[in-house]
């Protein structure tokens, strides 16, 4: 009896130690004056951030169509995936709104569609005024899914001056392998979103990241991109790595076995933080542990 009670108290004890030491989430509430309403985003803080008073570089983590906030949290398989990654490589990582169809792009038609603004100038505003992050574009790093891995390429290709590095995680654009019912139902929302549906109109020409390489190239911002072989958007995905080869931009491709899942994207998401990694490393901004 007594050498279970000991062998109980020992293992209550390694987990506590284990889940003192785990990242903390934060839900926090962000204002938008541009949008007249406040959203909320989550915020991974790593273990080691309590402990000393070093600047932490930031990776904002975008969610997909039809998601919210803290998607990245609740429906990855394991759970404790973003927190894990936060602590394995000391970084801040932050899951704002963007709305089930939102595009983190302002639109030109719909006055509460204003991500573009949103994201680039009152979320990473108020991250900066409530954390202890690097507050230059050499600390921060964005990638997504879906519509947030396209939303990571278009806002980092726009705002240069706040990012170093990009990722997307079968990102999609104006191309889908999908049904008719599926692709009606797009065309009525992106109707909404950009006053139009038609894909050889300006507005969404000018909107779509498959048209920006030239912005790509110009910035010279480290890239990753991969994509899972069954996924529906992965001919899109492809078309924007060969205008990509093309036009003589480095960046990384990749497709993995896996479809349009949070399976894929659980298994994808390390790969990008070893790639930002990387990139905050020349940039001088990593954490180093104590």
């Amino acid at each position: 009896m007594m050498k279970n009670l000991r062998l109980f108290l020992f293992s209550a004890l390694c987990f506590y130690c284990v889940y003192a030491k785990a990242a903390a989430v934060d839900s926090l509430d962000v204002p938008s004056a541009v949008m007249n309403k406040t959203y909320k985003a989550a915020v991974v803080l790593p273990s080691s951030y309590t402990n000393n008073k070093t600047a932490y570089p930031v990776l904002y983590l975008l969610h997909g169509g039809s998601g919210h906030f803290n998607d990245w949290l609740n429906k990855t398989p394991d759970k404790m995936l973003v927190r894990n990654l936060a602590d394995q490589f000391n970084i801040i990582i932050v899951m704002p709104e963007g709305e089930t169809f939102g595009w983190y792009l302002d639109s030109p038609t719909d006055p509460n569609n204003k991500f573009e603004t949103y994201i680039t100038k009152e979320v990473i505003q108020k991250i900066d005024d409530t954390y202890r992050t690097v507050k230059s574009n050499k600390g921060r790093v964005i990638t997504g899914l879906s519509m947030g891995g396209h939303g990571a390429m278009y806002l980092s290709s726009r705002h240069p001056d706040l990012f170093c590095a990009a990722g997307a995680m079968d990102m999609n654009y104006t191309k889908f392998r999908v049904n008719e019912d599926f692709t009606k139902s797009l065309k009525d929302r992106f109707q909404k979103l950009l006053g139009t549906a038609d894909t050889s109109n300006d507005v969404y020409v000018k909107n779509s990241i498959i048209n920006m390489v030239d912005a790509i190239k110009k910035n010279g911002m480290p890239v990753i991109i991969d994509c899972g072989v069954d996924d529906f958007l992965i001919e899109a995905n492809r078309e924007l790595h060969h205008r990509l080869v093309y036009n003589n931009v480095p960046h990384d491709y990749t497709e993995r076995p896996g479809a349009h899942t949070w399976e894929y994207w659980q298994n994808s998401l390390p790969y990008h933080l070893l790639f930002f990694n990387k990139v905050l490393k020349g940039n001088g901004v990593l954490v180093e542990e104590k």
